[in-house]
């Protein structure tokens, strides 16, 4: 059993919950071990107050003998020492006893619980067989002597009286016994934990918002709260412990935030006190007792508070697992102590701070060490590597402090400095003795010497570096690098420096830090001063001297660094290039003229636009461009050329950080299009895309060195001299925006792209080595060029229209005498006309002169002189052409043109942006500049659309003309006429009255002319209509003839159809319902002509010629329904009057004037081979396929059913078809070949009886 010291040693892994035990002692002494084993196997679910979430918790229990020592006292708060559970432990079963002892002794000890306010406490009756065999007389049962009990003590609480039987036997009876013993002490623990911890956390509360009173500490209060800590660590419930030191940690924080803004707390003083010790942190105890006492006597400076807070939740982390949290939490600690120093305005030695931090961040690192291994370190050295840098950072700071960075070494005042440092950070700590690598060590090591700082400052640096390299953070590896350099700088080592600060350089311009750049780029100078570069100086010094962070002095002084240079008389050897980009920037180029596109020898100039960088005038000897010349481009054609802008605009980054990202990632890409014609039509074959300078892009890097320069710009390369150069002698160049004007060359066709710019001064010279966005002029070369086009459009055929000839000289020049040859066509004469002029106008449209042509007409040319040209100029001028409507038919015999060649004649057709049809009339030119023919053509639209049809009425004859106008303009016809070119004999006489007809657009007219004829009426006319026409707007000495040809075939009317329908028998009109009877008669009017094909004609054994025809009765209308065969095959004899009759029955469906049902009649031609088996006609004729039930007809006639399917039908299966066979086939009449005369007839139809009756009043 372990003895109750009056103040336990607060080392909280191995507290425990305190029970008391009285009663008999020798008893719980034989159970003690069996007890303190069993009780922390099992479990517990704790559920807590204020509906925190429950956990589940192993109880273990400091078992201690009673005293009333140990009861709390009235205001005692400790719960470390409080006792949770108080045990009686008794094996009474003796009545005498139990009276004269047991019970006085158990009332004396609940005596002292209720005077101390103690509610937990349970008693156990130990129940074994060896006390029953002492006195076997007096023994009672044993439920009799645990009645006693609980009567006497346990009135209303039974479950305060636990039986334990046989306790040290193995029997299932026992075990049973023990395990209801500890679940009720496990209960009854918790219970009393819950009802203690509860109380605490109230009291500890209420303590908590009296912070705002007078007299309220701080350091109480984290007494108190850290108590409750103590308790959760001692239950091993860390993440509440931590919770309660983080909640110290923010009220603290937050009072000290409150002091900086000006509302102070009285407690605060005690932490304003000078700090006189700065050992860092302590992380390898449990309990920094030392620090505690000092938290609670309220003599601890800010330092000890929070070294103590964090070394105490550093061990919380540790037991949770979570050391990488502790880095995170040092980090922040070590940044927010200096923080809160300042605001506290607490006294501390000059780099004392330093040493605090130094040697905290060691410790922490040190203690993260020890409870990872070395593979959990190097994949979390991003958790650490902010401690290293920290360290570092530290180190460098005390260096300086103490004199070990200057190359004089430290001075006797370093000196004391280093000696006093030393004295705050006191004795070495007993834990830390024995360690070779202890911070305590490092840092007095570290002091000692110059040689030793250089030593471990090297290696803390170049570890943190690593470490930032390893994951990935280059932006603070090169941090890092910049303290080296300046570390470097000041040991007088320039040359290790420089390489630190490009690569911090490269850091800041990627990522456009402009005034770490500028900064950066001050230190690069002093090194590249002292190492002696000269180029690398100037190029840096011009890049300072255009920064507009620094001030004008200092800008000045790095100009004037680069004038000095420049103004040394040398060899040319010595001449230094610079990149451009550092003195000026390129803003804008303009070409006069704006197209950039000038004809070889005209006058171009450039214009520049430099917005100088430097705070001072600078005399530029020469500024140069170096042009790259493209022969190949100056043969294009003027229409092929390229359009170049006139103005190119120029965006500049920001000086300070140095040219746009795009320059450090290389020259961007110049690419052009290139196509590839067909020689013969100049049809684009091919098109691509082709790289300008792919001697740039495609340039080989060195490895070893990175692309930027050692200031982040673009490589200057020396500009070549070549013939082709844009140069102006002695600019003066003002800061800010300057204009600089080149004439450039224009002597030979092709195109000039500008490729570099260069500023001479003295022995440097600034080159922008590639100009971008790439910058073009074109020098051509133009053959002259002849265009026609339409005054106005569309161009109309049949009336005068007014073309424009432009005629582009180019290079020719236009001599008195030059004419152009027009051959004369007979469908597109051109027009006389006595007051056609000429202009003539410069490249900038200017009208220079204006003349009268002199035109000339022949039989096949018409000739037209031109006046004096100069080249490259623009005439202009306008002829009147008609172009003829073609009449149709027509074929005139093919005619040559002046060249050889010969004319195709115009062919119509129709064009899909108009309804109108198009002609295209094509004209050859001859001109006095080239050998051969220039082919130009234009295109006509004819303004009519017309159409004709022959009309029957029996025998008679009727042509319809219909001139539709799909024009947008109107017309007026006259002198309308249809005439038959081959018999005389035949009359046409119009119908139409008008002399004249307006013909409106989008409108038709419709003329009609009766055929009359003597003898007989010839089956085939050749018809020609014609016509007058002009703009409604015109008089009528500008009408324009207009001629339409066509042909009529198979005028003659064949057959009459005649139809009647018959009542039933004894009606005297048709009923709806009834069948009737359907009559129709097929007569023959006219003898078989000669050119009758004989294939429509069979002779009979008598002789007689005979034809077959099929007729078939249809109604689309839905009025009669056919009963019986609707078609069927007729045989009619080829002579005059020849008639055939068919009865067929059919039955109106609805009453009313019905029209008649349709018929048609078709010719059956029969099959020309012979046939191994002859189908029937009639089957054939009820076919599906042949069907002609659905077919309706059009205007034009009866065969419009037919024609949907073709024009000849074949009568078959389809497999008889697909076989080759020979089969009959059908063919529609001819227009007017068989009239129907009961065509548009009508029939009274009766209903079939009167089923409704409706009255009708009047009134």
């Amino acid at each position: 059993m372990e003895s109750q010291e009056e103040k336990p040693i607060i080392y909280t892994m191995e507290n425990k919950p305190i029970v008391t035990c009285a009663g008999d002692q020798g008893l719980f002494t034989s159970l003690y071990t069996s007890l303190a084993q069993q009780l922390p196997r099992e479990p517990m679910e704790w559920r807590r107050t204020y509906g925190r979430a429950p956990k589940m918790i192993h109880l273990e229990a400091n078992f201690v003998q009673f005293k009333e020592e140990l009861l709390p006292k009235e205001g005692n708060k400790a719960l470390l020492t409080f006792p949770f559970l108080h045990i009686y432990w008794t094996d009474c079963c003796d009545t005498e006893v139990y009276k004269g002892t047991v019970k006085e002794d158990v009332m004396r000890w609940q005596n002292s619980l209720r005077g101390h306010g103690s509610v937990d406490w349970v008693i156990i009756v130990v129940e074994t067989n060896d006390t029953k065999k002492k006195n076997k007389t007096n023994i009672l049962p044993r439920a009799s002597i645990v009645d006693k009990i609980r009567s006497d003590f346990c009135n209303k609480q039974n479950d305060r009286c636990v039986v334990l039987s046989d306790p040290l036997k193995d029997s299932s009876r026992s075990q049973e016994s023990w395990n209801s013993l500890l679940l009720k002490l496990r209960t009854l623990l918790l219970m009393s934990f819950t009802k203690n911890l509860g109380r605490f956390e109230d009291d500890m509360r209420t303590l908590r918002e009296k912070r705002t009173q007078p007299g309220w500490s701080f350091c109480e209060y984290f007494m108190v709260q850290e108590e409750l800590a103590f308790v959760f660590e001692m239950l091993q419930q860390f993440e509440d412990a931590l919770v309660q030191y983080d909640e110290l940690d923010a009220l603290f924080t937050q009072y000290v935030l409150n002091f900086g803004a000006g509302d102070t707390a009285n407690w605060l003083g005690s932490f304003c006190a000078p700090v006189g010790n700065w050992s860092g942190l302590l992380l390898r105890r449990p309990i920094d007792m030392e620090k505690r006492d000092g938290i609670q006597r309220g003599e601890a400076s800010l330092l000890d508070l929070r070294s103590y807070l964090f070394s105490r939740q550093c061990t919380l982390l540790i037991f949770l697992q979570r050391p990488w949290e502790v880095t995170q939490r040092a980090l922040e600690l070590l940044h927010n102590c200096v923080q809160e120093l300042r605001l506290l305005e607490v006294s501390v030695l000059e780099g004392a701070l330093d040493c605090w931090v130094f040697l905290s961040c060691l410790e922490v690192l040190h203690r993260i060490e020890g409870c990872c291994d070395q593979v959990q370190l190097a994949s979390n050295c991003s958790h650490t590597v902010g401690l290293w840098a920290y360290a570092t950072d530290k180190l460098k700071s005390l260096g300086e402090h103490c004199g070990l960075v200057s190359e004089e070494g430290p001075t006797s005042e370093d000196l004391n400095r280093t000696v006093d440092l030393l004295a705050g950070l006191g004795d070495e700590r007993p834990e830390t003795v024995n360690s070779l690598q202890s911070p305590y060590k490092k840092l007095k090591e570290a002091l000692s010497s110059v040689e030793a700082f250089e030593r471990h400052y090297l290696e803390l640096s170049h570890a943190a570096m690593e470490m930032y390299r390893a994951i990935g953070r280059l932006r603070s590896a090169r941090l890092v690098g910049k303290s080296l350099a300046e570390f470097y700088m000041r040991k007088g080592d320039p040359e290790k420096a420089e390489n630190f600060l490009q690569e911090a350089l490269k850091s800041y311009v990627s990522e456009g830090w402009n005034l770490p750049v500028t900064h950066t780029r001050k230190q690069i100078a002093a090194c590249q001063k002292l190492l002696g570069r000269t180029e690398d100086y100037l190029q840096t010094s011009a890049l300072l001297a255009g920064d507009a962070n620094l001030t004008t002095e200092e800008r000045k002084h790095f100009c004037q660094e680069i004038l000095t240079f420049a103004a040394k008389s040398g060899d040319s050897s010595q001449n230094v290039t610079l990149s451009m980009g550092v003195f000026a920037h390129l803003t804008r180029l303009q070409f006069h003229p704006a197209t950039a596109s000038v004809h070889s020898g005209a006058v171009l100039q450039v214009e520049l636009t430099l917005r100088c960088l430097m705070p001072v005038s600078v005399h530029i000897q020469q500024v140069a461009a170096s042009i790259h010349f493209d022969l190949d481009h100056g043969r294009l054609k003027a229409l092929q050329r390229q359009t170049n802008p006139g103005t190119v605009e120029f965006n500049q980054g920001s000086s300070s950080a140095g040219p746009p990202s795009s320059s450090a990632s290389g020259p961007a890409l110049e690419l052009d299009e290139i196509h590839d014609r067909s020689p013969s039509d100049n049809s684009l074959n091919s098109t691509g895309v082709v790289c300008k300078n792919t001697h740039l892009i495609m340039r080989r890097h060195d490895s070893s060195s990175p692309p930027d320069t050692p200031n982040c710009v673009s490589p200057a390369v020396p500009m070549k001299e070549g013939a082709q150069m844009l140069k102006v002698q002695d600019v003066m160049l003002e800061p800010g925006n300057n204009r600089i004007t080149f004439t450039a060359p224009s002597g030979q066709p092709g195109t000039y792209t500008l490729r570099q710019l260069c500023a001479t001064v003295g022995q440097v010279q600034f080159v922008l080595p590639h100009i971008y966005p790439s910058v073009q002029y074109e020098v051509y070369s133009q053959e002259p060029q002849l265009t026609v086009e339409p005054l106005s459009e569309p161009l109309l055929a049949g009336l005068p229209q007014m073309v424009k000839f432009t005629l582009l000289t180019g290079h020719y020049t236009v001599k008195k005498g030059d004419a152009l040859q027009l051959s004369n066509t007979d469908t597109m004469p051109i027009l006389p006309s006595s007051s056609c002029s000429a202009r003539i106008s410069n490249p900038a449209a200017e009208l220079l002169s204006e003349s009268v042509l002199s035109i000339q007409s022949s039989e096949k040319v018409t000739s037209i002189s031109l006046p004096p040209t100069p080249p490259y100029h623009t005439l202009e001028f306008q002829l009147e052409v008609l172009c003829l409507i073609p009449s149709g038919y027509d074929r005139p015999a093919n005619e040559r043109l002046t060249n050889g060649e010969v004319r195709h004649r115009p062919r119509s057709y129709s064009h899909p942006d108009t309804p109108m049809t198009a002609i295209d009339q094509r004209m050859s030119i001859d001109c006095p500049w080239s050998i051969y023919s220039t082919l130009l053509a234009l295109t006509f639209y004819i303004p009519f659309k017309t159409k004709h049809s022959l009309l029957s009425a029996g025998n008679r004859k009727y042509i319809q003309v219909c001139v539709q106008n799909v024009s947008d303009v109107n017309f007026t016809l006259a002198e309308v006429k249809l005439t038959e070119k081959q018999h005389e004999s035949l009359e046409l006489q119009s119908l139409t009255t008008k002399a004249q007809q307006l013909l409106c657009s989008k409108h038709s007219v419709f003329c009609l002319w009766e055929v009359r004829w003597k003898d007989d009426l010839p089956s085939c006319l050749q018809c020609v209509f014609s016509a007058n026409f002009s703009l409604t707007n015109q008089d009528v000495s500008s009408l324009k003839p207009f001629h339409y040809q066509f042909q009529l075939e198979r005028v003659t009317t064949l057959y009459s159809v005649r139809a009647e329908i018959l009542p039933p028998a004894g009606e005297q009109h048709c009923r709806s319902g009834l069948l009737c009877g359907l009559e129709v008669c097929i007569t023959r009017l006219t003898e078989p002509a000669e050119g009758e094909n004989a294939e429509e004609s069979k002779t009979d054994t008598d002789g007689l010629k005979t034809t077959k025809l099929m007729y078939e009765v249809a109604d689309s209308s839905s009025n009669w329904a056919v009963c019986g065969k609707s078609s069927g095959m007729v045989s009619m004899p080829m002579t005059a009057n020849a008639t055939h009759k068919v009865q067929i029955e059919v039955m109106p469906l609805f009453a009313g004037h019905l029209p008649f049902p349709k018929i048609k009649v078709l010719k059956y031609l029969p099959h020309t081979a012979a046939v191994a088996i002859q189908p029937d006609p009639d089957s054939c004729v009820e076919n599906d396929s042949l069907s002609l039930l659905d077919k309706t007809l059009d205007d034009q006639g009866d065969t419009a059913s037919i024609r949907s399917r073709g024009s000849v039908h074949s009568v078959g299966s389809a497999d008889q078809q697909q076989k080759g066979v020979a089969m009959p086939r059908l063919e529609p009449f001819g227009p007017g070949q068989a009239f129907n005369h009961s065509h548009a007839r009508q029939v009274l139809v009766l209903p079939s009886s009167d089923d409704h009756i409706m009255e009708v009043n009047a009134t």
